[in-house]
């Protein structure tokens, strides 16, 4: 999580910033903390406005890339410095980065009350109108006596001191991720879906370019990600990188992952292309949706990731064209959530179900038969909805062609004339032996032609 910092005071030696750097060192295992400096802020005149000089740009641009912002207060006069003062009515002035930002509030003070009423009126001061800072309730940190606080290395001495500040760090944390989580724009329909993975969640890499061939070698040396034989502590297992990488290889299916920023950061099996059932390439993985899909797709690729994203649909399943007794190529779009049902993504797999039909008919003495009342519904036109990448344009997810005229559905695919779902075959339908038609649902809810 990346954090700024801002010490309240232009002092050359501030044990409110000593108390930041402390913060930033101490703690970086849980926060990426940037100390900004207002040295150079000049006094508020809003009969000289310099929101444009570089001091104020600075801080306005570093608060609004920031998750959260902590601010270390000293007391003067029982009240907050004139400096951190000016600094909050330049930012609440012409421009106003504190709006919606959740905010910390510590404080360092020579006497016991440790800049308990400075803190007070700085909270009100940052929840005021044009400032608009979502400050987080509660778990002051008072840090009294600071002269003999800290030891000869910077460091606070008392080992109670520096456990609560953790415990209050790590609240900080959580309130950041749900205030960002509330604030964070989520589309009301499909068309606001946005496929070029503009925004940011908890998981985005920054500073690498999505596009680039290379992403997951520069993302993975940006975060410094683990590999080898490095341990991972799965929900219920433990497994090394290796190991992860040959379970997840060795799966008999195809597997997408495009996380909730709609950006595409995985996939199983690298395989040549002409071996994959939906062809990807190593240089995708990375790319925004946007990339990974032909103008003619965008529609119904937005379509099924909103129908995800609301919880519409858990699953939505499509098989591609040209699937008979050889082969039935299907692929399923599966929302993600976490325990807290917050959306996490799309998993996508494709498999060929003929291999497991003709074993399942080989056990059970059991075979195809031709059903000439089977109809899939499904419209004619062909369109891609993948959320995995395909290699060509011609790599298309969508369902069977339909048998004729009757106009259909587009959240279903099926006819409007028909009551019950019909069967996903095509021109040569499935059924068992018995010659009860193919039970399936109607996925095919991309599959609309594109001009209805």
């Amino acid at each position: 999580m990346k954090l700024v910092g801002i010490a309240g005071s232009v002092a050359n030696d501030s044990y409110n910033r000593m108390l930041l750097k402390f913060i930033a060192s101490h703690f970086s295992d849980t926060v990426d903390l940037e100390i900004l400096d207002i040295n150079d802020v000049p006094m508020f005149n809003q009969s000289d406005d310099q929101t444009d000089s570089e001091p104020i740009a600075y801080l306005t641009r570093k608060i609004s890339q920031a998750d959260g912002v902590i601010i270390a207060t000293p007391e003067h006069n029982h009240t907050l410095t004139a400096s951190l003062k000016s600094v909050i009515e330049w930012l609440s002035f012409n421009v106003h980065p504190f709006s919606d930002k959740p905010v910390m509030i510590v404080g360092a003070s020579y006497y016991d009350q440790g800049s308990s009423r400075a803190q007070l009126m700085l909270r009100q001061i940052l929840e005021s109108p044009g400032v608009n800072a979502i400050v987080m309730p509660g778990n002051e940190f008072l840090l009294a006596d600071v002269k003999q606080a800290f030891d000869e290395n910077d460091n606070l001495k008392d080992a109670n001191t520096v456990k609560f500040l953790g415990s209050t760090l790590d609240k900080f944390v959580k309130f950041v991720r749900v205030i960002n989580m509330l604030n964070e724009p989520q589309p009301t329909s499909a068309e606001d879906e946005d496929l070029t993975a503009s925004s940011k969640i908890d998981t985005t890499v920054e500073g690498v370019d999505m596009g680039a061939d290379d992403w997951v070698e520069q993302a993975a040396k940006k975060v410094n990600a683990v590999e080898g034989d490095t341990y991972v502590k799965l929900d219920r297992g433990l497994l090394t990188v290796d190991q992860l990488n040959a379970f997840l290889n060795s799966m008999p299916i195809e597997l997408t992952y495009a996380d909730s920023n709609n950006q595409f950061i995985y996939y199983n099996h690298m395989l040549p292309a002409d071996k994959m059932l939906a062809p990807r390439t190593p240089a995708q993985a990375g790319d925004p949706m946007s990339m990974v899909h032909p103008a003619r797709a965008v529609k119904h690729v937005k379509e099924v990731i909103h129908m995800l994203r609301t919880g519409q649909r858990d699953e939505i399943k499509m098989p591609v064209p040209g699937n008979g007794l050889d082969k039935y190529i299907l692929h399923a779009y599966r929302a993600m959530r976490d325990s807290e049902n917050k959306y996490l993504g799309i998993n996508e797999y494709v498999e060929d179900l003929m291999p497991m039909i003709k074993w399942y008919l080989a056990k059970t003495g059991q075979k195809l038969v031709d059903d000439p009342d089977a109809v899939t519904g499904a419209s004619a036109e062909t369109t891609d909805a993948s959320t995995g990448a395909s290699s060509a344009d011609e790599q298309t997810v969508a369902p069977v062609a339909a048998p004729a005229t009757p106009e259909t559905d587009a959240s279903t695919g099926a006819s409007e004339d028909e009551e019950e779902p019909t069967s996903v075959a095509s021109a040569e339908p499935i059924s068992a032996s018995t010659e009860t038609a193919a039970d399936s649902e109607p996925d095919d809810v991309t599959g609309a032609s594109e001009d209805e």
